[in-house]
């Protein structure tokens, strides 16, 4: 292993981050933030509230020993949404509300009102934060609005901390917009850079008149594959940027993999730092860097500190690439790969891990030691860090070693996996008459995704149970009356395809990690999905199986009080990993056809006590698609035949169903036809059922739900707005394969917008039922 020096005569190397965490230890920002909505927080408590957790963020690590902090990373709902304020870019339809009360209008934008719909969202990158979609047109003008970034500097310094501020870069931001209502087809946001670039530029100038010396430029699309023009555009941004002197120092950051071509566009721009990213699949930036010949005069943070994963970073080999490293740029600085927000906030909050598992742990205080260790390792040599090398190498071995991470009856069970065991022998149109006739479901027939609203009693229940203040028959009975409630609602609104409502669960993926072999699940590893939305997910650290039924006893008890047909509910094996925090230390591939394995226990078990529908829900199936197209193809031939693993045991009449949201699907539509769903929901309602159009455009052959209703916005659709969305839908997907669905589940929304959502949803569709039956 190549290392630094034991001896070094000036201290060059230092520690930094891109991001942290925004919650706090309890989640403070989600319950300040809500309560605000909910009117029992005010804006200044708000305010107040958010300062304290950006105080102890920047303490707790600055008091780990990392030298610069990030600020303009902390955000009360989406730093992208942030970017837009920053810019300027608000669309018209919220300047009244956003110029009334910018705090208000703010949130408007992000949930929408009564009146006023949600910007769009999808996924950022391949991860499952979620971001808030800029839209852009040929007549949007940009102004600077520099009050959040330049506010949360003066706050750091004021406390004493170096403090680097973290902006969305313009070229990213320009391509994770999308054309705005009334832009003229063909319209690209990019064309907008030049009249953007000095709303940039007067940010920057701002920022270094409030104290910046450095100041950070995510540009994280460029680790995409991108035509000559985006780069281009990149040169062309940067070129001027740098060229400006009111400007603080500028380091542009990429993450998530490797740089590519846009390497030497960044190396070559005027820029006086590059952040890069090394781990996983962006190690290949290593030799990329060397072979451009480095960056001679430059700064470069060096991102060899996982940040999207819980495994504990293999100190020796990180000292390694550090080494190589610090000959290939004038100052090598030390951090994560990306922003901390990705990962819990702190794993000595795990009392209930194994203490011997607990040592493989690194959350995000942990990353930011190891990155600290690192640092010094680096600067001050190896000995003044060889206690924590013995440890690292002592609780990596021992994860090498544990029984939990490898069961010879699970592995010889999925190396015995033929192709025929991932098809379904009958043709879907075979299959659609088969369930046609055992269904006899209407045209457009209706259903929700799965889940109905977690009230505050059955949350009170789940931890009562935990608590030992009431006992297992006592929630039982709670849980079947709300099984009964939900179903007699369904029934009496008219949904024709019905839900147990889940109220049993409290989440997709912890819920059948919790009943897995091989998962550990966490208690207070939140993590922002979106907005005030935080999961936890579980840690898949060894071999999968299923010891015993997840599902059937509650799906057979809802099917017993109603006629209509229950949906079986189950999370597929790709958001199973997605969603999990997965284990690093076999191929991907493996771990999926383990997962794949133990749900097609549960389909079998599902489908022998008579469930005549099953959804085994991938929302995830796009967002895990790999950033580089070269990656893609292997990704999605082992995800597609994992799901087809999981519901390839069942019979013709037997109706498979599918869910994903949030996400672009234009380019995965052949990898959606593979996974040969009967039956596939998608989100739409925020983007105006484009997702029918893109299917129908590839021809896709097979029944479609996509969405009527967006479930991520408290505001209530009306009858004719889903209506409209439906004939919309209509023009694109027969109605013989059309379904009426949400966008998603309904476990975060309240009853009353429930209620009132779903009864608008089913009318909409007997109007539209009723005007092609008038055609015919």
């Amino acid at each position: 292993m190549a290392t630094p020096s034991t001896h070094r005569t000036a201290a060059r190397t230092r520690a930094t981050v891109h991001g942290y965490p925004r919650q706090g230890p309890g989640r403070e920002l989600k319950k300040a933030v809500e309560g605000y909505w909910a009117g029992r927080v005010g804006a200044d408590a708000l305010r107040t509230t958010a300062a304290a957790l950006r105080r102890d963020a920047w303490s707790r690590l600055a008091e780990a020993g990392v030298h610069e902090l990030p600020t303009g990373d902390f955000s009360l709902y989406d730093h992208v949404l942030d970017t837009t304020v920053m810019v300027g870019a608000i669309p018209e339809r919220y300047r009244a509300a956003v110029e009334a009360d910018p705090l208000d209008g703010y949130f408007a934008m992000a949930r929408g009102t009564q009146q006023l719909p949600p910007l769009e969202m999808t996924k950022w990158f391949d991860t499952n934060y979620h971001y808030l979609v800029p839209e852009l047109g040929p007549d949007t003008a940009f102004t600077a609005d520099s009050a959040k970034q330049t506010g949360e500097l003066h706050e750091a310094l004021a406390l004493g901390h170096t403090a680097r501020p973290v902006l969305l870069g313009p070229v990213t931001y320009l391509l994770l917009a999308k054309p705005g209502p009334g832009a003229p087809p063909g319209f690209q946001p990019l064309t907008l850079l030049d009249r953007l670039l000095p709303v940039y530029a007067e940010v920057l100038a701002d920022l270094r008149a409030a104290g910046a010396e450095w100041v950070q430029l995510d540009e994280p699309a460029l680790v995409q594959d991108q035509p000559p023009a985006v780069l281009n555009a990149a040169a062309r941004a940067y070129r001027e940027l740098g060229a400006r002197t009111d400007r603080p120092k500028l380091l542009a950051a990429t993450y998530f993999d490797r740089l590519g071509d846009a390497l030497p566009v960044l190396a070559k721009s005027p820029v006086e730092g590059l952040a890069l990213d090394f781990t996983g699949p962006a190690a290949a930036n290593l030799d990329a860097l060397a072979a451009a010949g480095g960056l001679p005069g430059k700064r470069l943070v060096a991102g060899v500190v996982d940040g999207r994963n819980v495994w504990i970073n293999d100190l020796e080999q990180s000292l390694s690439t550090l080494a190589t490293l610090l000959g290939l740029a004038d100052r090598v600085d030390v951090a994560p790969s990306c922003s901390l927000l990705h990962v819990p906030l702190d794993a000595t909050a795990e009392r209930d891990i194994d203490p011997q598992v607990a040592r493989w742990l690194a959350f995000a205080r942990q990353k930011a030691d190891e990155t600290v260790t690192l640092a010094r390792g680096l600067d001050q040599g190896v000995d003044t860090i060889a206690p924590q090398l013995a440890a690292n190498r002592s609780a990596r071995a021992s994860r090498a070693a544990s029984a939990l991470t490898h069961d010879p009856a699970v592995r010889a069970r999925a190396e015995a996996v033929t192709a025929a065991g991932t098809r379904r022998p009958q043709p879907y149109a075979e299959r659609a008459a088969a369930q046609r006739a055992r269904l006899g479901l209407p045209l457009l027939p209706t259903t929700t995704i799965g889940s109905f609203p977690q009230t505050p009693e059955l949350r009170a229940a789940r931890a009562g149970l935990r608590a030992g203040r009431i006992d297992a028959t006592a929630y039982d009975e709670r849980i079947a009356a709300e099984i009964r409630e939900v179903l007699a609602f369904q029934e009496k609104a008219g949904l024709d395809v019905l839900v147990h409502g889940e109220p049993e669960r409290n989440d997709m993926v912890q819920y059948f990690a919790e009943q897995l072999t091989g998962y550990l699940a966490t208690q207070h590893g939140w993590v922002q999905s979106y907005g005030t939305r935080y999961v936890r997910p579980p840690i898949l650290a060894g071999d999968i199986s299923r010891p015993e039924p997840m599902t059937v006893a509650w799906t057979t008890y809802a099917q017993s009080h109603t006629e209509r047909p229950v949906k079986g509910m189950l999370t597929g094996p790709v958001t199973m990993l997605a969603w999990s925090f997965v284990r690093d230390d076999q191929p991907l591939a493996a771990t999926a056809r383990q997962v794949a394995l133990a749900l097609r226990d549960e389909v079998t078990d599902l489908e022998a006590a008579g469930t005549a529908v099953i959804q085994v829900d991938e929302p995830a199936l796009r967002e895990t698609l790999p950033l580089r197209t070269a990656d893609r193809a292997e990704y999605l031939s082992w995800a597609t035949e994992a799901f087809r693993l999981t519901t390839g045991g069942v019979r013709a009449d037997t109706q498979i169903h599918t869910h994903m949201c949030y996400a672009e699907f234009g380019d995965i539509i052949a990898a959606i036809e593979d996974l040969d769903a009967d039956v596939i929901s998608l989100e739409a309602a925020r983007s105006r059922m484009q997702v029918a159009g893109e299917l129908a455009t590839a021809g896709y052959a097979h029944a479609v739900g996509p969405g009527v209703y967006d479930i991520h916005s408290p505001r209530v659709p009306g009858t004719e707005e889903i209506a409209a969305l439906l004939r919309k839908g209509l023009a694109a997907i027969p109605a013989e394969r059309l379904w009426a669905n949400p966008d998603c589940g309904l476990k975060t929304r309240g009853w009353p917008e429930v209620r009132d959502s779903l009864e608008h949803l089913v009318e909409a569709a007997r109007r539209v039922r009723a005007e092609l039956d008038g055609r015919g």
